[in-house]
């Protein structure tokens, strides 16, 4: 077979070495989708204000747990979690000052260092990012429900289950398990009550919608590590963002009802104990102290760095 014909494969082989390449190809591709079909405030200015929040908070977090454990300076510096933060903060928030951006990106990747349990973050940093923002600044900071229309929107759906599918990460049960729950929560008040079924798929019909539940509740550090744990983590997830829609009217309900629940996680997993989800690295990455640390995931693994 001719270097051409090896391409694809070696090309997957690559992407597939991180999940996080999924994450950024598919987000990536979100965001220029956003920016060339709507226009609700995704720019390339946000992005790069977000961004630079989340790489300075990245780099004091890593700088300083590599300091505490007495490994290199930049040792596994995680830019792209930085980047994935970063993008998602940019596609889902909307603001009226441009330093907010900046602000949700380090104040996610902070919290990603500061608040850990058992050595695992328990908030998704893209969603506390928001979260914060939203209640700390009330109207200036809001997410927007409704991106891009009919067909931008399926195209989305499909590059992030075709995204998701492919990483390794194996996290389509807890999307799927949200997304199926929230909507039949949704169709069955809806049925209920006599209303008319396009109430719930106007719901269901969110470019944000699609980003949470494609990248925000299925990131593998801050969900539950068995599979009993993220359908249940779900479950609990899809009902409180749908009392947040149809009671009080929450802005942004899916996120705030993952950051409520965000300390179930570590409750479940002790519960529900499984094999500890790590990205993967090179070998040639390992710290010297590390030399014969398994970069696989372990029963009962503990970290020091995201």
């Amino acid at each position: 077979m001719d270097a051409v014909a090896r391409f694809p494969f070696r090309l997957y082989r690559q992407m597939d070495a991180d999940p996080r390449h999924w994450q950024v190809a598919a987000l990536g591709g979100l965001f220029t989708l956003s920016w060339m079909t709507s226009d609700f405030g995704v720019t390339l200015p946000t992005l790069c204000l977000s961004f630079t929040g989340a790489m300075i908070a990245q780099l004091l977090g890593t700088t300083i747990s590599n300091a505490r454990d007495g490994n290199p300076f930049l040792y596994r510096f995680e830019w792209k979690s930085a980047l994935i933060t970063a993008l998602g903060i940019t596609l889902l928030l909307r603001a009226a000052d441009p330093w907010i951006w900046f602000a949700a990106g380090f104040v996610g990747i902070a919290l990603k260092f500061l608040v850990r349990i058992d050595g695992k973050h328990i908030f998704n940093p893209g969603c506390i990012g928001i979260v914060i923002m939203m209640l700390l600044l009330g109207n200036k900071a809001w997410v927007s429900p409704g991106q891009w229309g009919q067909a931008p929107l399926v195209a989305g759906y499909a590059m992030a289950l075709a995204a998701l599918t492919l990483s390794s990460a194996k996290r389509l049960d807890i999307a799927l398990g949200f997304l199926l729950s929230f909507a039949a929560i949704l169709f069955v008040r809806a049925a209920w009550l006599g209303d008319p079924m396009v109430i719930p798929m106007h719901q269901m019909s969110s470019g944000a919608l699609l980003i949470f539940a494609f990248f925000m509740i299925t990131d593998p550090r801050s969900t539950p590590d068995s599979r009993l744990g993220r359908i249940l983590f779900a479950l609990m997830v899809a009902g409180l963002a749908a009392w947040f829609t149809i009671g009080p009217n929450v802005r942004g309900a899916p996120l705030m009802a993952l950051a409520a629940l965000a300390w179930t996680t570590p409750v479940l997993d002790r519960f529900l104990p499984a094999h500890r989800f790590q990205w993967s690295q090179p070998r040639s990455a390992a710290s010297p102290k590390q030399l014969n640390y398994s970069l696989m995931p372990l029963q009962g693994t503990k970290e020091t760095h995201p």
